[in-house]
């Protein structure tokens, strides 16, 4: 299990990052695959830490950074459009979005653990045991783990908050024979808010745990040579 820094961007390439944000989470009128083929082979990775940052979600640039694009982007895409469905059927509570070349779900902590606990609540567990068992179908992928807080608490509190919660989910998955190369985790505290923090409805849609998967170095290779699905 690998733990991960956070994204650094370059001034120089926020219109790039702006143009290919729009294009792949924008275009409303293009399916997931087409999006995942969208972008031009070799630009995700110079660019995914740029539109992590802007949009003040790393794990959206970290399936953007893993874009290959063209055709073989299209290929991953649709392996991806077929594992997200498999997840939106057996997650319950949780957010399944499809995003470029990847998949990023989204756990409310409420629904994993008790309040300023990193134990995972065992009624929640069997959520994690139905992803796993999807993730070990489709094993070709990395898979990213961040916790988040809302700003209740001090800083240092919230970061090893943070830290431990992506740590627990990661090491539950790995019990569920996830391989530990797959999962790297990181922690971002109350550092990357999605919601308002002055209201309690806001400070709940900002502790969460987020999950990017993206396509692994053998993914890749495959799409670029048009066999995947067929090793």
């Amino acid at each position: 299990m690998k733990t991960v820094q956070r994204l650094i961007s370059r001034s120089t390439l926020l219109l790039a990052a702006a143009a290919i944000t729009a294009g792949l989470l924008g275009g409303c009128q293009a399916n997931n695959t087409m999006k995942g083929g969208a972008i031009g082979a070799g630009a995700g990775g110079a660019i995914g830490g740029v539109i992590g940052h802007q949009s003040g979600n790393t794990a959206i640039g970290a399936i953007i950074g893993a874009t290959v694009g063209g055709a073989a982007g299209a290929l991953i895409g649709r392996q991806m459009d077929k594992q997200a469905e498999e997840i939106k059927r057996d997650l319950e509570g949780a957010q399944v979005e499809r995003v470029g070349e990847g998949i990023k779900i989204t756990f409310n902590s409420g629904l994993l653990f008790a309040l300023n606990s990193s134990q995972l609540n065992n009624t929640t567990q069997q959520n994690l045991r139905e992803l796993a068992a999807t993730l070990n179908k489709y094993e070709d992928t990395e898979i990213l783990i961040e916790g988040h807080t809302d700003n209740s608490g001090t800083d240092d509190h919230n970061q090893k908050l943070s830290e431990e919660r992506a740590r627990a989910v990661a090491s539950y998955l790995a019990g569920q024979a996830v391989k530990n190369g797959r999962l790297q985790t990181v922690g971002y505290g109350e550092s990357q808010p999605v919601a308002d923090n002055a209201t309690d409805n806001g400070r709940d849609q900002n502790r969460r745990v987020e999950v990017a998967i993206y396509a692994n170095k053998k993914m890749k290779k495959l799409a670029e040579k048009n066999q995947l699905g067929n090793s």
